[in-house]
């Protein structure tokens, strides 16, 4: 049986291999952001590219929560 590592690996693997840039998740309270209570979704950690308010070297990105 495959382990949650494992799958976890295996997708991100899969992504990197199509040019996307392996991004770290957000931690569930999000550091040095008051205007977040709660990770709520997979986006929190691009909300200021969202926002305008930073650019990132990259144009894909992965992610695993």
């Amino acid at each position: 049986m495959t382990g949650l590592a494992q799958i976890r690996s295996t997708f991100l693997d899969f992504f990197r291999k199509q040019g996307h840039e392996v991004v770290a998740s957000s931690p569930l309270v999000p550091r040095n952001d008051p205007t977040l209570m709660f990770a709520n979704s997979g986006m929190v950690q691009f909300k200021n590219v969202f926002t305008g308010a930073e650019k990132r070297p990259y144009k894909r990105a992965t992610t695993a929560q």
